[in-house]
């Protein structure tokens, strides 16, 4: 039933070679509610993963045995969970290297465990809601009430919702989850511009804690991806100083 999943408490695998911040995230999560299991260097943290299907990881970047970034790869090529980088460098590659691997965040050290904690939350609440949205489609279909749109075309872009793929002239480009996610977000309201700030409110699912700069990774991640000259976008555009939109034509 649905009531058992909301009420479910929710198991957090921490991936970190120093026990003191593993021990300092127990503590605030199990405060939170939440199941904490722990790996200290990344081969062990693939087994735990595979093995007890965490519903988060917060994955430190620097590991023993096997590297962060790896265990990522690893895991997300296997089942798709949240995972949430931890790295001590503030490294704008190892960010992008990380988000283009699948990495659902990324939290620079020293973090604040407020934040951490509230990364995690909305992460776990997008799943929550993707899992509600898929449900409630479901029945939709099933009861043949309402027929729901199965692409979005704003000029030579098609995004197909049901296949989570997106075309461009006939071409199928390669996007993350979220990546596609942001540009249905914007394909739904063509020529309005967004913020980032509501971006991370409505595609990442953070109030307060955001990083702007997991937008403006993502978007330069997605143009890289459909857009014929980067400096000159045509589909994805930045209104200077506001946020990004798609033109409606």
């Amino acid at each position: 039933m649905e009531e058992n999943y909301e009420y479910e408490k929710k198991t957090i695998l921490i991936v970190d070679d120093e026990q003191k911040i593993v021990d300092l995230l127990v503590h605030n999560l199990k405060k939170e509610g939440y199941e904490t299991i722990e790996a200290n260097d990344g081969q062990t943290a693939i087994e735990m993963a595979i093995e007890k299907k965490p519903n988060l990881i917060l994955l430190d970047v620097m590991l023993p045995r096997v590297d962060g970034l790896s265990v990522c790869k690893k895991i997300k090529n296997i089942y798709n969970v949240p995972i949430l980088m931890i790295s001590a460098k503030d490294d704008e590659l190892d960010k992008i290297v990380g988000l283009e691997l699948g990495a659902d965040d990324y939290i620079t050290k020293p973090f604040s465990v407020r934040e951490v904690v509230a990364r995690v939350k909305a992460n776990l609440r997008k799943v929550e809601a993707n899992i509600e949205e898929k449900t409630a489609s479901k029945k939709e279909d099933e009861k043949k009430e309402v027929k729901k749109e199965s692409t979005i075309k704003v000029g030579s872009l098609v995004l197909d919702l049901e296949k989570y793929e997106v075309h461009i002239d006939g071409k199928v480009i390669n996007l993350t989850l979220r990546e596609f996610e942001v540009l249905k977000f914007l394909a739904k309201q063509p020529g309005q511009v967004v913020t980032r700030e509501s971006l991370l409110e409505r595609v990442w699912g953070y109030e307060y804690y955001g990083d702007i700069r997991t937008v403006d990774v993502t978007v330069r991640r997605i143009r890289e991806r459909i857009e014929k000259d980067t400096s000159n976008p045509q589909i994805l555009i930045t209104k200077r100083g506001v946020g990004y939109y798609i033109p409606n034509k």
